[in-house]
């Protein structure tokens, strides 16, 4: 009978998992309590879960996904919902309803802000952390964020041609790269396409860099000008790293600025 039992509890652990559904390796850093299970609507909810200091995480849209907001998720990818202590989905998010459905009875459903800025980074992980009962783990992880904003700051300003701050157009949900790394913006596009207006004003600030939000691009925001367009992500990758965020663009600024 135990073998049985053992056998339907695998079993179901499997079917919890399905779909796009992912989990992260456990975090021996974090002293989150042991069972604790956390679903995160997309790699952006659970990197900050993560950061938090949650060590079972899984995912509902595969990170791999370059419109998260937009998945279709299917039952088997809600499979895992059900057996959650915490859910964690963003209001814009099309499927965040059916989400919230298919949480079970005793799990604890949250709405979490997604944006970049450092401020609102800050508030979210201690937020959750409250939630999770993770906040040393939390603070922990906040001290290496605060240092990878300064290495990102460190290198990209280093990249200033002449030392002088690179004029930047840049989509309105990424701009946040632009205040970590001491860029300025002199003009914001997005989330609607440009109109043609408003390549005609962005255009005349000419700019050396055009921030593109990888996620939501519509390909060249600024035909015609010779500002370099630089891919900015939000979203983490399956590895669900936050800084690895905010490094990677720290990375791709430099690159364009070097070009």
């Amino acid at each position: 009978m135990k073998i049985k039992l053992v056998a339907i509890g695998a079993l179901l652990a499997l079917t919890a998992c399905g779909g796009g559904a992912q989990t992260t390796a456990p975090n021996a850093a974090s002293d989150a309590p042991a069972g604790k299970k956390v679903v995160a609507a997309t790699a952006w909810e659970a990197a900050l879960a993560k950061a938090a200091g949650a060590t079972d995480v899984k995912v509902v849209v595969p990170a791999t996904v370059a419109h998260a907001a937009d998945y279709d998720p299917k039952p088997s990818d809600l499979a895992a919902v059900a057996t959650a202590d915490l859910v964690l989905y963003a209001e814009f998010e099309g499927f965040a309803a059916r989400l919230k459905e298919a949480a079970g009875g005793s799990a604890k459903v949250e709405a979490v802000k997604l944006e970049n800025a450092p401020e609102v980074v800050r508030a979210e992980v201690t937020r959750l952390a409250g939630l999770l009962g993770t906040t040393p783990a939390a603070q922990e992880w906040l001290k290496r964020f605060d240092s990878t904003l300064a290495e990102a700051k460190t290198q990209v300003s280093g990249s200033f041609p002449g030392g002088k701050a690179p004029r930047v157009v840049s989509h309105a949900f990424v701009a946040y790269m632009a205040a970590i790394t001491g860029a300025e913006v002199v003009g914001t596009f997005g989330p609607q396409p440009v109109t043609p207006a408003q390549l005609a004003e962005l255009s005349g600030k000419q700019p050396d860099l055009v921030f593109d939000n990888v996620h939501m691009s519509t390909g060249t925001v600024l035909p015609g000008s010779s500002a370099k367009q630089v891919k900015i992500v939000n979203y983490p990758g399956e590895d669900l790293d936050l800084l690895g965020v905010f490094k990677t663009n720290a990375e791709e600024i430099s690159k364009a600025l070097k070009a």
